[in-house]
């Protein structure tokens, strides 16, 4: 694989390790309202907000995997190099 290939697909790594930053820093900003729905509680809000926390975690599992995946096709591209 040509270098400037292995080049795009490290920007490409870089984009999807901010986005795995983004979505850890939501399920943060999440946990912090439901810290605060302890003061005062409201079962729709707590809802809504568990329910964000999954789908955080579960895009965060996702572009993992991707970055585990594109870190490997790398290496090997490079190691052919």
């Amino acid at each position: 694989m040509k270098q400037e290939k292995i080049d795009q697909l490290k920007g490409i790594l870089n984009k999807l390790e901010d986005v795995k930053h983004t979505q850890e820093s939501v399920i943060d900003k999440i946990n912090h309202v439901i810290t605060d729905l302890f003061q005062n509680p409201d079962k729709k809000l707590e809802k809504a907000m568990e329910d964000a926390h999954q789908k955080s975690s579960d895009n965060i599992d996702a572009v993992s995997e991707v970055i585990e995946e594109l870190e490997m096709r790398i290496n090997k591209a490079e190691n052919e190099s």
